[in-house]
Parts: C-alpha cells; structure tokens; sequence
C-alpha cells in the first residue's frame, strides 16, 4: 500500500504563462536529469483544476512513508534545488494556497 503526497497551489492570473513555460522547461528537466532525487517516486501526476482558474493540484507516490521521508531529506539538501528551482517557482505561487497532504490508501 502505498502513500499519496498530494500538493495544491495556485498559480497568480498574471504568471499562468510564466508557469507553463517553468513546468515544461525547467522543472520537468530537473526531474529527468536528477533520477538521483526522485527514485522513491512511484508517480507523479499534476493536475489544473477545472473550476478554479490556476489551481493546481499534484500527486506523487510513494511506496510508503519511510521512502518519502528519504526524497524530502535528498530534496531539501540539494543545493540547485534549493537555490535556482524553488526561487523561480515561489513567485509565482498566489501567497497562502500552497498545502500539503500525506494520504494514505484506504483498506
């Protein structure tokens, strides 16, 4: 049984274009270049919420919660990540709608 980390945000009226072009040319790159990083990752998949304009929501598995701890550890140490990817996508997130959630499957 695995976990579900999943993430919402929205993403600023004016940055939606700016967002696009981060996701497909930085980040989504980032992703496949550092397989080092993202190994615990069972799958990843985002998500634009249909009724609300620029909310997004991303779900990411994880075999169990130890092999998420382990991403998050590698994650927060990693100096590019940290000083170049996260810098270009936090202004473009409206401030006070990021959250985070650990979901677990249900028996």
């Amino acid at each position: 049984m695995g976990i579900f980390i999943v993430e919402k945000y929205i993403i600023k009226a004016e940055k939606l274009g700016e967002f696009a072009t981060f996701y497909k040319e930085t980040l989504i790159p980032f992703m496949e270049r550092r397989k080092d990083l993202t190994k615990e990752i069972k799958s990843h998949k985002i998500f634009l919420q249909s009724m609300l304009w620029g909310g997004y929501v991303e779900i990411t598995e994880f075999e169990n919660l130890s092999e998420f701890e382990k991403y998050m550890h590698k994650e927060m140490q990693d100096n590019e990540l940290m000083t170049k990817i996260y810098p270009q996508f936090l202004p473009l997130v409206v401030p006070g709608t990021h959250s985070m959630e650990i979901w677990n499957t249900f028996p």
